[in-house]
């Protein structure tokens, strides 16, 4: 039986000061989520170990996803700051190790501890927002925190190509040093919180069983046919093993006085058809990323600047409907906004898949930027229904219930499509086998597009919900009531 969470919190700060601190940590995912796939080329040529990349997200992605209801657990207990302050710590240390990597293997175990600190920022940023604004005032924050994104989507890839083609690559990485600097100090100075303490137990065994189950499958995924055969018994028992640990899991959750990752979460309906939406959300994203800047270098010669600016179109397009999604949904409701947003990404994803095996820049951009759009109608409308529908006191663990869903999105993404890539490569090269690495980008574009059809199913299992607008306004009472029931 879990103990009740703290059901209040003060703030002893302007929201001004705290907006721009949530927005500069929120730039240091954004920009990391674009700055890297730039330079996957360059590294590969430095380090070598292509049939390796999809680890560098993958590793990344799953340590982010694994920690996330830990760190989310932990801001329902003792606090939001403590909990952000040590992810930007480790976001840091993780940068700093991983631009003095020596190898691929080194630099892929750094990743994981820029993951660790990623799974606090993130959803950090978001549950703070979620706390200072009420439901219709998200409408305008969304807007500040997409332009973060916007500003990211031109920033990270131009940055990565830069320093790729120019100067080094790992200057991708001490970037993040003088960002993270600045906002510990923005956090220190600026964002006080008081919180009812109260004694907690973090739920460890749940944390490791979680962790080694889905470690355990995604090994399976990246290394079968590579490293052993998918019939062969490290295969097997790999997926057995993972599986059995998921299983235990969840046998411990369902008694852990306080659970990592609660089981009421999944219970309700609105809860797990957002969280199912930020699964495709995940799939999706890290699929582009990962692959639309190696097939553009290597099918067309294209530089790292050119790649990273088409790549970018994405996270363009993404936050100008952002921008946008806030007074859609207060006008027709969080579901119909999410399916519309569906449908876009739908065609955007049908787009590159179909034009995948006709090289173009042009193409590649349009499609990346329709799917933009698409994403940015999706992502945060569907986060925020899942946050209104709940208070304070599991706003935290929803919020990290939802960004869980889209990091094992993208980690399971990642292996999924990289083992489908590798497999058609079978050793390759890309460079050295032109023809089958087009070949194989095309059945990875097809594999976003099912993801994209997947979420829309997804999107209409969501419950119907009165327009936002429908909310208080603004310091009313009720002003933070519901308005997307579970």
């Amino acid at each position: 039986m879990s103990t009740p969470a703290p059901t209040a919190v003060g703030f002893r700060s302007e929201r001004g000061p705290i907006l721009v601190a949530i927005m500069v940590t929120t730039g240091l995912v954004a920009i990391d989520s674009t700055i890297l796939a730039t330079a996957v080329p360059t590294i590969v040529r430095d380090l070598g170990g292509f049939s390796s990349v999809p680890w560098l997200f993958s590793v990344y992605l799953l340590t982010q996803a694994v920690t996330v209801p830990i760190y989310s657990k932990l801001a329902d207990t003792i606090g939001r700051k403590p909990v952000v302050l040590v992810g930007v710590g480790l976001f840091l240390l993780g940068s700093v190790l991983s631009g003095a990597a020596w190898s691929m293997g080194a630099l892929i175990a750094f990743r994981a501890v820029q993951g660790l600190g990623a799974g606090a920022v993130q959803p950090m940023a978001i549950t703070i927002a979620g706390d200072i604004y009420t439901v219709a005032e998200r409408a305008r924050v969304q807007g500040y925190l997409a332009s973060v994104w916007g500003i990211s989507a031109v920033v990270g890839p131009t940055l990565g190509g830069v320093f790729s083609q120019f100067v080094s690559w790992r200057w991708i990485f001490y970037v993040n040093v003088p960002l993270c600097v600045l906002a510990v100090w923005l956090l220190l100075r600026h964002f006080h919180e008081s919180v009812e303490r109260r004694r907690h137990r973090i739920d460890w065994t749940g944390g490791v069983l979680l962790t080694s189950g889905l470690t355990l499958l995604i090994l399976a995924l990246l290394e079968g046919g590579e490293a052993w055969a998918w019939d062969s018994a490290w295969s097997v028992g790999a997926f057995a093993l993972g599986a059995a640990l998921l299983v235990a899991f969840v046998l411990v959750e369902r008694r852990a006085d306080e659970p990592v990752l609660p089981l009421w979460v999944w219970s309700r309906r609105l809860l797990v058809t957002t969280a199912l939406v930020s699964v495709g959300v995940g799939a999706i994203l890290i699929g582009l990323t990962t692959y639309v800047p190696s097939y553009l270098e290597t099918m067309l010669g294209s530089t790292p600047i050119v790649a990273g600016l088409t790549l970018a179109l994405l996270t363009i397009g993404w936050p100008i409907a952002a921008s946008q999604a806030g007074r859609l949904y207060l006008r027709v409701g969080f579901r119909t906004t999410v399916l519309v947003g569906s449908g876009v990404v739908v065609l955007g994803t049908a787009w590159l898949a179909a034009t995948a095996p006709h090289p173009s820049v042009a193409y590649v951009g349009l499609g990346c930027f329709v799917v933009g759009l698409g994403l940015g109608l999706v992502a945060t409308p569907s986060l925020i229904a899942a946050q209104s529908s709940v208070d304070w006191g599991e706003r935290g663990v929803v919020t990290g219930a939802n960004l869980f869903a889209r990091s094992m999105g993208s980690a399971v993404g990642v292996a999924v499509l990289g083992a489908l890539v590798n497999g058609i490569l079978r050793g390759a090269a890309p460079g050295a086998a032109t023809d089958r690495f087009d070949h194989a980008v095309t059945w990875a574009f097809t594999g976003v597009a099912v993801a994209a059809v997947l979420m829309t199913v997804a999107a209409v299992a969501m419950p119907r919900d009165r327009a936002a607008g429908a909310a208080a306004a603004p310091g009313a009472a009720g002003a933070d009531e519901p308005v997307a029931t579970a």
